[in-house]
């Protein structure tokens, strides 16, 4: 009775911590499509796609299939970044969004890409 007990006991931690991290997994890819979502909804204004153009053009000439060591596309992002997917689309997609969250804006990392020729 008391193996019976220990492995019931045993089969309730596994099933509730697997239950938590499947959860846990769940909540950051909702979380994660949402912020993606968001993203892509982004209207740049004038100025913000002068400076997306400015980037891409120093860093690939514009082409989506440039590449520069681990660097790819467009943008010249970490292909890792992309994921295997290296569709005009996703590259556009995480380029904002790597942007967007170590600049803030186009224009702002054009003004680092000035200073620093790399962003």
């Amino acid at each position: 009775m008391k193996k019976i007990k220990s492995n019931l006991v045993k089969f309730l931690a596994a099933f509730t911590i697997a239950f938590m991290a499947v959860a846990t997994v769940q909540t950051f890819v909702s979380n994660n499509s949402n912020n993606q979502t968001v993203q892509a909804a982004r209207k740049l204004s004038k100025r913000e796609k002068a400076a997306k153009k400015y980037i891409a053009m120093r860093e690939s000439g514009g082409s989506y299939t440039a590449r520069n060591g681990v660097c790819y596309g467009k943008y010249q992002l970490n292909i890792a970044y992309l994921h295997g997917d290296l569709s005009p689309k996703n590259q556009e997609r995480v380029a904002d969004n790597y942007v967007y969250g170590r600049y803030g804006s186009w224009v702002n990392a054009k003004n680092f890409w000035l200073t620093h020729h790399w962003y």
